[in-house]
């Protein structure tokens, strides 16, 4: 089997909250992807989806954990050693508009990760430029313009044109189709498919939208308050669901067929105080099946099937479904 091109153990992220408190944004995540690969990320808000993929560039620095990148950890080597790195290991951020700067040409905004990371002449970036440009389907008379004669769609296209313009082994995509339409949003999603058959990279899909990481993803890992609760094969995962969260979570995506039944579980409760961790399992506060043991034991993960596990004490007493309601 391929080594995987990122191999991710015990991650944690603490930011200080004063007091000497610390917000425990991430805790204790392992995940790894191989070249090709994409793996979606699911959770929801503040569950560390975004701080995960700055931690695994460094563009914050990680608590605790390994973080191992092409066979090299760079959890905690010097920042001067990291940059060199970033022509392998790329970012698309969720806002295109904030994260291109306005005053540049578009055509120089894509070629600038090339003049920093590449030994190319200004001959060869301009055909390179011309030649990203086409690959994402952005015509290359938008070159010449500025960022703000550009629709939402087409600057996402050039924030992906820039992020594999040093044809980089990882790419991390922070929720880049939230702020789209759906049909600007299937494209981009077309183009990710692409853009990964074409280069072989590897992908870190960083989304809430269920649909969305179910069509691009191989794999998904569900987060909750920090913490991987399930991963497996996309297909395995939302077919059967072991974790309650992630019954939950996937009982609120809207099939594609409006004449199918729809069935709901709501959680009750608020999700609890990242500075303030419960014990046991973090998720039995809002868990419809939670027992006492929950309250205090930390749950190990199990393995459901090949590739397939999920943290919940409850699944080997067949105890982890949750009674799921007809909506109305």
């Amino acid at each position: 089997m391929t080594e995987p091109v990122l191999d991710v153990t015990g991650l944690t992220k603490r930011f200080p909250a004063g007091g000497g408190r610390f917000v425990n944004a991430v805790n204790g995540v392992d995940l790894a992807i191989r070249p090709g690969e994409t793996l979606g990320m699911v959770g929801e808000s503040g569950s560390g989806k975004s701080t995960i993929g700055r931690a695994i560039l460094r563009l914050t620095d990680p608590s605790d954990g390994q973080v191992v990148f092409d066979g090299k950890d760079i959890t905690r080597i010097p920042m001067g050693k990291v940059r060199p790195l970033r022509r392998d290991m790329q970012m698309v951020f969720q806002d295109p508009w904030s994260a291109l700067n306005p005053r540049m040409r578009v055509g120089d905004l894509i070629a600038e990760p090339m003049k920093i990371h590449m030994t190319l002449s200004r001959s060869e970036r301009e055909d390179r430029t011309e030649d990203l440009a086409r690959r994402v389907h952005l015509s290359t008379e938008y070159l010449r313009r500025n960022p703000a004669n550009l629709s939402g769609g087409q600057l996402q296209r050039v924030c992906i044109a820039r992020a594999i313009a040093t044809n980089p082994k990882l790419i991390v995509l922070d929720e880049p189709t939230s702020s789209l339409d759906l049909s600007v949003r299937a494209g981009i999603l077309e183009l990710l498919a692409e853009i990964r058959e074409q280069t072989h990279a590897a992908l870190l899909f960083i989304s809430h939208d269920l649909g969305t990481v179910k069509l691009i993803s191989d794999r998904i890992a569900v987060l909750y308050l920090g913490r991987v609760v399930e991963e497996g094969p996309a297909e395995a995962l939302f077919d059967g669901p072991a974790h309650p969260y992630t019954q939950s979570l996937l009982s609120a995506h809207l099939p594609a067929d409006p004449s199918v039944s729809l069935h709901r579980h709501v959680l009750e409760g608020e999700v609890p105080s990242p500075i303030n961790l419960p014990t046991g399992c973090a998720f039995h506060s809002r868990c419809p099946v939670a027992v006492e043991r929950c309250r205090n034991d930390d749950p190990p993960s199990e393995r459901l099937s090949d590739g397939h596990v999920a943290r919940c004490l409850r699944i080997a007493e067949n105890g982890n479904r949750i009674p799921l309601k007809e909506a109305t």
